[in-house]
């Protein structure tokens, strides 16, 4: 299985321009992927798009034929025309997608620091070694408070998911095993990858956060050190002359659940592209 993630700041390059044809063509210059999680994906908010609202999923969804589109919203608020300004992730797959699931991160009180509501995108895709749970996700920035919080979240999901598979076994039949009910109960794997823009560098408080160990051990692994051990990370930011931010660092990550990390063969980082100010990272599985 191959995968992408890219946040691709709505189609906005380093050089500071908005061509979303030319985050297309980046895509498609990088190769063939299963699945393509971004982040940063607009649909109206003109004032990002040059005032020209456009609805990118929809562009990108025409862009990549025969990948199922499933968009969450992180920001959604009325436009000045009537519609709405959408603002979140989007994975795209070419994989049969079952399950999806969208979870709102928590977004404690944090005075006088900027901030928006954030997402992690849950799709269940099947694979040719089984299914597997891909989270397309992307924290805040600016308030740590926040970032910290959602970095729990993100972990409890792993839990949430192993209970979860403890007491569907003690359900009654019925409706949750009708084909048509929305009491269905779909699977659910604990194997997991969760990807996206974490806002964080290695080594900071919020990165260990991520990859503590929980009771049952340690809830994601960075798909990174599993591969290449102490090689450090290479930078996600502050290349190709973006205006942000000031040094290159890494703050995009691939984090797999422990019973993938035997399967990762390769993480890699494609710092040429300048049409974003973040680069791509991709992953293959075995």
């Amino acid at each position: 299985m191959k995968l992408l993630s890219w946040n691709i700041q709505w189609g906005r390059g380093a050089d500071g321009e908005v061509d979303l044809a030319r985050s297309i063509a980046a895509i498609r210059m990088l190769g063939e992927f299963d699945v393509l999680c971004l982040q940063e994906v607009a649909v109206g908010f003109a004032s990002l798009q040059g005032q020209a609202p456009v609805d990118q999923v929809a562009v990108l969804a025409a862009a990549f034929p025969g990948y199922s589109t499933h968009f969450a919203a992180g920001v959604d608020v009325p436009d000045r025309e009537g519609g709405r300004n959408l603002f979140g992730n989007l994975t795209l797959s070419r994989l049969p997608v079952g399950q999806v699931l969208r979870h709102s991160l928590p977004r404690p009180l944090d005075a006088g620091v900027p901030s928006m509501p954030r997402v992690c995108l849950e799709v269940v895709v099947s694979g040719p070694a089984g299914s597997v749970r891909v989270l397309n996700t992307h924290l805040e920035y600016y308030s740590g408070v926040q970032r910290s919080a959602q970095i729990d979240a993100l972990r409890s999901l792993q839990a949430e998911v192993r209970e979860g598979e403890e007491s569907a076994a003690a359900l009654p039949e019925g409706k949750a095993a009708d084909e048509d009910s929305p009491f269905r109960r779909w699977p659910r794997p604990l194997s997991a990858i969760i990807c996206g823009d974490f806002n964080c560098e290695p080594g900071s408080e919020a990165y260990y956060r991520m990859t503590l160990s929980g009771q049952a051990g340690p809830e994601w692994v960075d798909a990174w050190p599993a591969c290449y051990g102490d090689i450090p990370h290479l930078s996600t930011v502050g290349l190709n002359g973006a205006e942000w931010p000031d040094r290159a660092y890494c703050c995009d990550y691939f984090f797999v659940s422990t019973d993938l990390v035997d399967k990762l063969d390769a993480v890699a980082v494609n710092q040429a592209t300048a049409a974003s100010d973040h680069q791509p990272i991709m992953l293959n599985l075995l």
